[in-house]
């Protein structure tokens, strides 16, 4: 009897030995095709060079729904579908223009950019005194009588000490966001945001901001300005606290349009019903052409079909990418896949998003429960030899977040973060500045663990 134990415990270990050589050839051959046959950084070159930026609403986001519906057509994939929402539309209009006047006649211009969202200045522009605060607390504290009539200025830096800088962002984008709900309630004409920036550099970054409830003809312009303005600001403005600043801009709200998320998906022959999500918003700012924030990840969730289907792989589950649009200023595209999710009682057993940028992959993180993590993190082993072991228990992707009342294990690729709030929602993020191999390694990383999850399921 112990003769035929120790024979079945043999067997079953020469079987598990097996199964592993081939997970760890088979994500071998996905890194070996995406860094030599892959098709990313290509993809990338068109979708920021030819179309650009893609606003919600904008004529460019238009043009990146047809193509990648295009692309998606091309990779002969099960079905491809568009799926329509209603989203914002907001155009900056012309170039933003700022001063600092020290005195009459004497000016230093300094670069700034309204924030998404914003409604524009008189057209003669706003001059006014400067109040400058860090926290919507010091705001409080200097109360209606001090700020009435002047302009309100976040000098709020991005933590250094963070090594993580998404939670440094994190820490700070509730400023730029509700600082003009708050500065209305004390009178202020205006707001400018310090760019959540860690680089001292003259570009300006924008980015989402919101009025609340607050009544239109209430509501105040809302810009940011450069690190390096910020920084001459403050000195002048601690020099000379009765100094103007001249600001002057001309963007606009219009009615909601139409546009779409952009979905396809491979059949699994097993689970056909049970769907795996790849997914990266469509959307992007306008001051660069968003390739690094977030065409990256387009092209990188791309990448992860155009690998299953060159090399012949043939999934047990769906499955899916959804391209979604207006992450950026509204989120209306997660809002809406979710609600049509439901509707269609569809059963998604993971979701991954990709929204750090094109740089060197390090892991994954996850948002699941700690049974469902800890049989992850057992995968981690198979990356290791690439670098992209660092699974952990973290926040993920803005758009895939909707789903986690469904039950969804959720996750987001991992990126080095240090260069990423160098380019993020400024005119930096431009396709020069994304490395090709870093780029096609995140498409590597990303299929290998869509195949993990395909193969061991949850």
């Amino acid at each position: 009897m112990l003769r035929y134990f120790f024979i079945l415990f043999f067997f079953q270990c020469y079987l598990f030995t097996q199964e592993n050589n081939e997970i760890e050839l088979k994500i071998r051959d996905f890194y070996n095709y995406s860094l030599t046959n892959g098709s990313s950084y290509n993809r990338l070159e068109y979708l920021s060079n030819d179309i650009g930026s893609r606003l919600s609403g904008s004529l460019g986001a238009e043009r990146a729904v047809q193509w990648v519906k295009k692309e998606l057509e091309n990779l002969n994939l099960d079905e491809v579908w568009l799926e329509p929402v209603m989203v914002p539309k907001w155009v900056r209009g012309s170039f933003e223009y700022a001063s600092i006047e020290s005195s009459t006649g004497n000016s230093i211009n300094v670069p700034v950019c309204a924030l998404g969202g914003s409604i524009s200045t008189p057209s003669k522009g706003i001059r006014a005194q400067v109040i400058e605060v860090k926290s919507f607390e010091e705001l409080k504290n200097y109360g209606k009588n001090k700020v009435q009539g002047k302009i309100v200025f976040f000098n709020k830096s991005m933590d250094p000490k963070r090594i993580n800088t998404f939670l440094a962002y994190r820490d700070l984008v509730n400023i730029r966001i509700n600082a003009a709900t708050e500065a209305i309630k004390y009178g202020a004409k205006a707001v400018v945001i310090r760019s959540l920036n860690l680089s001292n550099d003259d570009f300006p970054h924008t980015g989402s901001m919101s009025y609340g409830k607050t009544k239109l003809r209430e509501r105040i312009p809302s810009l940011a300005i450069s690190t390096n303005g910020a920084n001459l600001l403050s000195s002048m403005v601690n020099l000379d606290p009765n100094l103007n600043f001249f600001i002057k801009q001309n963007c606009k709200n219009y009615p909601d349009v139409l546009s779409h998320n952009v979905i396809g998906e491979i059949k699994g022959h097993a689970y056909p019903k049970k769907i795996i999500l790849i997914g990266a918003h469509l959307d992007s700012w306008d001051l660069g052409d968003g390739s690094h924030d977030n065409g990256a990840g387009v092209v990188q969730s791309l990448e992860v079909l155009s690998n299953f289907i060159s090399l012949d792989y043939k999934p047990r589950h769906t499955i899916r990418v959804v391209l979604f649009m207006n992450e950026e200023n509204g989120l209306r595209g997660a809002k809406k896949y979710l609600a049509n999710s439901i509707k269609n009682n569809e059963d998604h057993l993971f979701a991954l998003e990709s929204d750090s940028g094109g740089f060197s992959p390090r892991g994954f993180s996850f948002d699941s429960s700690e049974i469902e993590f800890n049989k992850i993190n057992k995968w981690s082993s198979y990356l290791k030899p690439f670098f992209t072991d660092n699974f952990f228990v973290g926040s993920v992707g803005a758009d895939i977040n909707f789903l986690k009342p469904l039950g969804t294990v959720l996750s987001s690729l991992s990126t080095d973060s240090q260069k990423y709030f160098q380019f993020h929602h400024s005119a930096k993020d431009v396709f020069k500045n994304v490395n090709r191999r870093e780029l096609e390694l995140g498409a590597a990383a990303m299929t290998s663990l869509i195949y993990l999850v395909d193969t061991f399921g949850l």
